[in-house]
């Protein structure tokens, strides 16, 4: 087995703690399905980030709802880049998988499908 990163993103409408939790639960639920990821201990951590207009609630709340309580979770806030699109949450999952690189498939959601339309996974 190798270690993997899985990349992922999705938009929130609003700064509202349950709309970052949803979003953040719905981020991870489709990046766990479309890797075929079935048992947490095959993911080694998480690192959530928001842009930062979003600072109600920390998105790793939901990984912890969803049984990740052994998993290693960061939040951080991602870099102010001027023009960069607003109310982005994203998440990078380490995970142990015999997938290939060009197996792993990343997870764009919402209007984040923009940020990567080269990835069948944005369409």
């Amino acid at each position: 087995m190798a270690v993997r990163g899985v990349r992922g993103a999705t938009t929130v409408s609003e700064d509202k703690p349950e709309l970052i939790r949803e979003a953040a639960r719905e981020l991870m639920e489709e990046i766990l399905r479309r890797n075929h990821i079935t048992d947490f201990d095959d993911v080694i951590s998480a690192v959530f980030t928001t842009t930062g207009d979003l600072v109600s609630a920390f998105p790793a709340e939901a990984a912890r709802h969803m049984g990740m309580n052994s998993v290693p979770l960061l939040c951080a806030q991602e870099i102010p880049v001027p023009g960069s699109m607003p109310r982005c949450l994203r998440i990078l999952l380490h995970i142990n998988s015999d997938r290939s690189p060009r197996e792993i498939e990343h997870v764009y959601l919402r209007d984040a499908q923009r940020l990567r339309p080269d990835l069948r996974s944005a369409q």
